[in-house]
């Protein structure tokens, strides 16, 4: 467990952290739980470029000064909430949904959302013990995708603010 925690805006600097989280993380999660048309959209290379462009809407966590998780938060939505499988388990990820939720409500928003495939049950686990609510499965066409893919996915919510 880490003695402590800090969240902090991303800056520019934090992109290729964030990168190599996110691209790990979404394998673990996703390959053998989307189509294939997905997987073949996100190259390694597609995580470094999404990241460089989602500075603003990321949220890093901090542990002995290395980046240990990220979340991404758009409006009501919680996008993305990653953590490097070297401090899964270990604190970051309830500080890093919790970041995001006070982001959407400080965002003016009272409620948030986010999608889950449902092949994620580590995922599914987590924000269950977190307090959100599985509202049941609904076609999502994931970001970066130009609504060409649709994945099955569970939503999520809670209240927030």
């Amino acid at each position: 467990m880490p003695t402590s925690v800090v969240i902090r805006p991303a800056t520019p600097d934090d992109a290729d952290a964030v990168a190599e989280i996110w691209y790990h993380g979404w394998r673990d999660g996703h390959l053998g739980n989307v189509p294939g048309a997905l997987v073949w959209a996100r190259t390694r290379e597609s995580f470094w470029d999404r990241a460089g462009k989602r500075v603003a809407d990321t949220a890093i966590a901090l542990v002995e000064d290395e980046v240990a998780g990220f979340v991404m938060v758009v409006a009501d939505e919680v996008e993305q909430v990653y953590v490097s499988s070297a401090h899964r388990g270990s604190g970051v990820a309830p500080a890093l949904l919790a970041e995001a939720e006070r982001r959407v409500s400080a965002g003016g928003h009272s409620r948030a959302w986010l999608a889950v495939v449902p092949g994620n049950a580590r995922a599914r686990r987590f924000y269950e013990r977190c307090g959100w609510v599985d509202e049941g499965r609904f076609a999502h066409q994931p970001p970066g995708t130009d609504g060409e893919i649709t994945v099955a996915c569970q939503r999520y919510a809670k209240a927030v603010g």
